[in-house]
């Protein structure tokens, strides 16, 4: 009989096949965040049992376009960049369970399969999808600066629709990157059954967080965001009910496994 190796298919001799290597996953990149308010109750049909609303500010939505460069614990893929970089966007509300806050991600699209596959064993509800979003940089004219007046523009498309677009103008310093994405996360992983008509494989709530998180100066500022409808994606009944405020932020995550919550 065979062994194979591998922390998630396809599982070979070697492993080296392995769509993804075992954590710890190290994360290095740049956020950009708008946090709004919405219905809080097109907030709590997105949370299933045992999660109910959070008690303060239950319409509080964050979307967050991520680009990425991440690694396992070698190294390796950095030397490999198509195996490192990926960009996503994310869709975060708070939930509260057993009088604890935490967020949630209810949406979000990545553009790589290995980004995907983390998310499976993560608990992230993630989607192929197209994310684009401005970088800054200190010299020249074809990049906005971390500084006042920055202006930043960010999007989303799935199955060919844009989904979401925004722009961001920086207007300083922040003390916090916003709130609706400070807690640790509180997901469900499922798998259905094989068997029609019984019980998932699969169903539990989990919690997970940074292991480590290490991030350089916030800034703040104002943002337009619109967002489009879609035959396959709900994202717009999340409407814009009322600005809060713009982030952006350079952060590093180590993400090394979560504990069973229900």
């Amino acid at each position: 009989m065979a062994t194979v190796r591998g922390f998630l298919h396809p599982r070979t001799a070697t492993g080296r096949s392995s769509l993804i290597p075992s954590p710890p996953w190290h994360y290095s990149g740049d956020l950009l965040t708008v946090e709004y308010r919405t219905d809080p109750a097109r907030v709590a049909e997105l949370l299933p049992a045992p999660l109910s609303p959070a008690d303060e500010d239950p319409g509080a939505v964050a979307i967050i376009w991520a680009d990425w460069q991440s690694c396992s614990a070698s190294g390796e893929e950095l030397l490999d960049p198509v195996r490192a970089q990926y960009k996503e966007c994310f869709v975060v509300v708070r939930c509260s369970f057993e009088g604890r806050t935490y967020s949630r991600c209810v949406y979000i699209w990545v553009d790589k399969d290995f980004a995907i596959a983390r998310g499976l064993h993560q608990g992230y509800p993630k989607k192929l999808g197209s994310i684009h979003q401005t970088r800054p940089h200190p010299y020249g004219q074809g990049a906005p600066r971390l500084a006042e007046g920055g202006r930043f523009g960010a999007t989303l498309a799935a199955a060919d629709r844009r989904l979401a677009e925004a722009v961001v103008t920086l207007r300083g310093p922040s003390e916090t990157n916003g709130f609706v994405n400070g807690h640790p996360m509180a997901h469900h992983r499922y798998l259905p059954s094989i068997e029609p008509g019984q019980p998932a494989a699969l169903d539990e709530l989990i919690e997970s967080g940074a292991a480590s998180f290490e991030a350089g100066p916030a800034w703040t500022g104002d943002a337009e965001l619109t967002l489009y409808d879609s035959p396959t994606e709900e994202l717009s009944l999340l409407t814009v009910e009322e600005p809060i405020a713009a982030y952006y932020r350079q952060v590093g995550v180590v993400w090394d496994g979560g504990r069973r919550l229900a």
